[in-house]
């Protein structure tokens, strides 16, 4: 005679399975629905996060400086609070590591929310995807970002990050 799992039993097995096998790598979705306030203002902050990360991609620091505020505070969830100077040299140290890795940055498609700041400037919220060779090994990991942008005589800088979910 064949033995039959009860179907509670089964659904419980098939739950833990599924619990205890993570994929290596997590993709976060945007859960509502966004629409800018400002299409304008959301394409100038689309725009800056381009020019800054291909700045990184291309591992130009001096490219960099031109997008940070010299107040700038840049909150890391797993490295602490830098100012611009820690964050600037922070910068040349992983461009320095990572010459032959291919790191780059990419603004995860459909991540990307703009809001105005009244007589400031705006909050970029997104996610991003970092990605190198190790191993000869696609290594990537995609984190929550949060930055602070203010236009300031006709120039948009950062002046407050907050990466974090590491």
């Amino acid at each position: 005679m064949k033995k039959t799992i009860p179907f509670s039993l089964l659904a419980l097995l098939l739950y833990l399975a599924a619990a205890c096998s993570t994929p290596k790598q997590r993709v976060p979705e945007q859960t509502a629905s966004y629409t800018p306030a400002s299409q304008e203002l959301y394409d100038t902050i689309a725009r800056m996060d381009s020019v800054m990360f291909d700045a990184f991609n291309k591992q130009d620091p001096d490219k960099l400086k031109e997008v940070f505020s010299e107040d700038l505070e840049f909150y890391h969830d797993k490295g602490g609070v830098t100012d611009y100077a820690q964050t600037m040299e922070n910068f040349r140290t992983l461009f320095e590591r990572n010459r032959d890795t291919g790191l780059r940055r990419d603004l995860v498609k459909g991540s990307l929310e703009v809001y105005p700041i009244v007589g400031f400037g705006a909050v970029e919220i997104c996610l991003h995807r970092f990605c190198h060779q190790e191993n000869g090994q696609d290594d990537c990991g995609t984190f929550k970002n949060i930055m602070l942008w203010q236009q300031k005589d006709g120039k948009w800088k950062v002046t407050r990050v907050i990466s974090y979910d590491h």
